[in-house]
């Protein structure tokens, strides 16, 4: 459970607070309430170093036969209340709260990717107003993994509540990452664990177990109180062949199945997959092969930038073959920077390259690790395929490889991305073809293998849409779990679990909050549906220039039209329009004249109009100026 022969990492200069197990030259365990350390490092490279430090805090080592807590018999006859504030129904914005007694702890913080009808907005995150409403009982936040749709929204949360965080070293360091970019690094304090440890949060005893997922120091949660415990396997696999050689701890799930579960929250991701997952490993054998087929060619790979063991694997294909490899996209370097300083992934010295250095090599001796599997408008591959990347320009000489499957909704955007590669004279190689990717969550078997471990008396499918949901409930049912013992959630629901039964026991405050630019929630239901509006039929604006007092028409009216038709071959139903507008305004008696009403009458007759030549519905916006 512990990593022997780490390097001295170096002291932090922000607030971050850490816990580790030091492992001494002669095997024996230190006290977990040393005195702060720096945390070891794996192999530090020498490519660009990332500004995130993290320094280390005091932490109860035990010994291994005692190492995981034994919970005190009940006292209380209380439920634990589970609340889901995202990630039921849908996948992303994961966050779930726990509460008991007087104590309540968060798990995760992310966020979602924009549906096609949320026009402008960058990306959804959850409505935390009930995490403030009880921020007096909130002990912490933890984290599962480093994926933005565990991490994404933890700094909009922390600039609202300042809340102590839990996360093993990678995902430490990619939140602190984050925090920088809202200058938030030295007001929060993260807290490192390892698979193995427990944390004590109020109420609650919270133990980290190790799994298998496409982002290192991945981990699920054993939740204790004394009404139970209750497992959180986050996002998982079960990876017999890990890059890393760190397996998921199956023997832990075992143990803690023995001991008795309440409750069983597990990802759904793919449980409509029958089977296995893949072995990441496989990823690495295809690779392999297409370096090789690929002869002369330059070689461009776009995958998720968070995937370490898939870049570590290209690089090291790379430095076999005699190819350097350069990094496109802001998210790839900023990840592959951290885990390079914090020793999660290994790039020998001289391989890795900056993106301006490509012209100096010839095309057989180079490959592009870029960002934008998805198809992301504005990602590095994207540009490179519309002809628009300032440094790389696609052609005949290219090997393209989408290594990546696309995230339902997203399949238009990434065919898209490939027609255009296509047509600039590149190979295109994407899932369909060859081996190019696997997922990084559990399937079929793999579910089923944790249901019989964990032997929960209840279980709550999660991380998935209804679909997902429904498929786990009834692999729950076929390894013999009462089929009143499962509930199928959504976002808002409060569950109360106990040794007696399971149930939805009231709602809490939910919902979806957009971030557009700098602005967080500004943006609300009303003007989505504007912004689908315009983006469906345009909009016609009537100005004119009015007599304040007397309510005379002094110019105009002038109509303008956006997005609706073009005003040049649709001369005569602007002409009707201005004539419509005018009549309207002249209705208006002189001097005792309503400028709001006046809108309303241009906005109703206006639109009348538009609707009886067009059948379509613009939005009208009449502007009337008075002087």
């Amino acid at each position: 459970m512990q990593k022997e022969n780490k390097k001295k990492k170096q002291s932090s200069e922000n607030s971050v607070q850490t816990k580790k197990n030091n492992k001494s030259n002669q095997n024996t365990n230190k006290s977990k309430q040393s005195n702060a350390q720096n945390k070891p490092s794996k192999n530090k490279q020498n490519n660009k170093k990332t500004t995130t430090k993290i320094t280390d805090n005091t932490k109860n080592n035990q010994k291994k036969s005692t190492r995981y807590s034994k919970i005190t018999p009940p006292k209380r006859n209380e439920p634990i209340k589970v609340s889901f504030l995202g990630g039921i129904n849908e996948v992303g914005k994961n966050m779930t709260c726990y509460e008991y007694g007087k104590s309540m702890i968060i798990v995760d913080c992310g966020l979602a990717f924009p549906e096609s009808d949320q026009l402008g907005v960058d990306f959804v995150i959850p409505d935390f107003t009930y995490v403030e409403r009880n921020i007096d009982k909130v002990k912490g936040i933890i984290i599962t993994h480093g994926h933005e749709d565990h991490i994404g929204a933890l700094a909009y949360l922390l600039k609202k509540v300042n809340i102590p965080v839990y996360a093993t070293l990678l995902t430490a360091g990619l939140i602190n990452g984050k925090l920088s970019e809202h200058k938030l690094q030295h007001e929060v304090r993260i807290n490192i664990v390892e698979a193995g440890d427990t944390v004590k949060l109020g109420d609650f005893d919270v133990e980290f177990i190790k799994v298998n997922h496409s982002i290192p120091d991945a981990v699920a949660l054993a939740i204790k109180c004394e009404e139970g415990t209750i497992i959180q396997t986050g996002d998982f696999k079960i990876d017999t062949c890990p890059i890393d050689g760190s397996r998921i701890n199956l023997n832990r799930f075992a143990e803690l199945g023995n001991e008795g579960v309440l409750a069983l929250l597990s990802d759904s991701t793919n449980a409509e997959q029958p089977g296995y997952s893949q072995s990441e490993s496989k990823v690495g054998e295809t690779f392999r092969n297409l370096f090789n087929q690929a002869g002369d060619r330059r070689i461009i790979i776009a995958t998720f930038a968070s995937n370490l063991h898939r870049v570590q694997q290209i690089i090291d294909i790379a430095e076999q073959t005699g190819r350097k490899v350069a990094l496109s996209g802001r998210s790839l370097e900023n990840v592959v920077s951290i885990a390079s300083e914090l020793g999660y992934i290994n790039i020998p010295e001289g391989t890795l390259i900056g993106i301006d250095e490509i012209k100096r090599y010839s095309d057989d001796r180079l490959v592009i690790v870029t960002t934008g599997s998805q198809g992301e408008p504005m990602s590095a591959l994207s540009r490179m395929a519309q002809g628009g990347h300032r440094k790389v320009t696609v052609g005949f000489n290219d090997c393209v490889i989408i290594s990546a499957r696309p995230i339902p909704g997203n399949e238009k955007t990434v065919y898209k991305v490939i027609n255009d590669l296509l047509r600039l004279g590149a190979q295109v190689i994407y899932e369909k073809m060859y081996d190019v990717h696997v997922s990084g969550h559990a399937c079929q078997e793999e579910l089923k293998i944790m249901l019989s471990l964990v032997k929960p008396k209840y279980f709550i499918p999660v991380h998935g849409e209804q679909k997902h949901l429904r498929y786990h409930a009834r692999l729950a049912e076929s390894v013999g779990i009462d089929s009143n013992n499962i509930i199928i959630a959504d976002n808002g629901y409060e569950i109360s679990v106990s040794k007696r039964n399971i149930a939805i026991s009231g709602t809490v405050a939910n919902g979806m909050v957009y971030v557009d630019g700098y602005g967080v929630g500004d943006v609300g239901a009303r003007v989505m549906k504007e912004r689908l509006h315009l983006g469906q039929d345009g909009i016609i604006i009537i100005a004119a220039t009015i007599d304040g007092a007397s309510g005379e028409l002094l110019s105009g009216p002038e109509v303008v039209s956006k997005g609706f038709v073009y005003v040049k071959e649709a001369e005569h139903l602007m002409d009707e329009a201005v004539k419509v507008s005018m009549r309207v305004i002249d209705s208006f008696p002189p001097y005792s004249f309503d400028v709001n009403a006046m809108n309303t009458k241009l906005r109703d007759e206006i639109s009348r109009l538009m609707y009886e030549r067009t059948k379509r519905n613009p939005m009208i916006l009449p502007i009337l100026l008075e002087v």
